[in-house]
């Protein structure tokens, strides 16, 4: 399997996105710009969910025991 990218920079893929919205919401692109910036935060968007949804993977890997999922409350109070 060949794949364009080997990983998604989740954080960079989400400050370029932000500043893609910063622009088209600033109402100052012309029709072709606002067109060309929405099909680039599109692949942005695509590429920010495939991120997430390899990070969920990986989580439920680490937490799965004996072939069951096994979750447990959060106690953010622990620490």
């Amino acid at each position: 399997m060949a794949r364009k990218k080997t990983t998604v920079d989740f954080e960079q893929s989400l400050g370029e996105l932000q500043q893609l919205v910063e622009r088209l919401e600033s109402g100052e692109l012309s029709l072709e710009e606002s067109l060309s910036a929405f099909e680039q935060g599109v692949v942005l968007t695509r590429d920010c969910q495939q991120a997430l949804s390899q990070a969920e993977q990986k989580v439920q890997q680490l937490v799965e025991k004996n072939g069951e999922l096994s979750t447990e409350p959060f106690d953010g109070a622990a620490e």
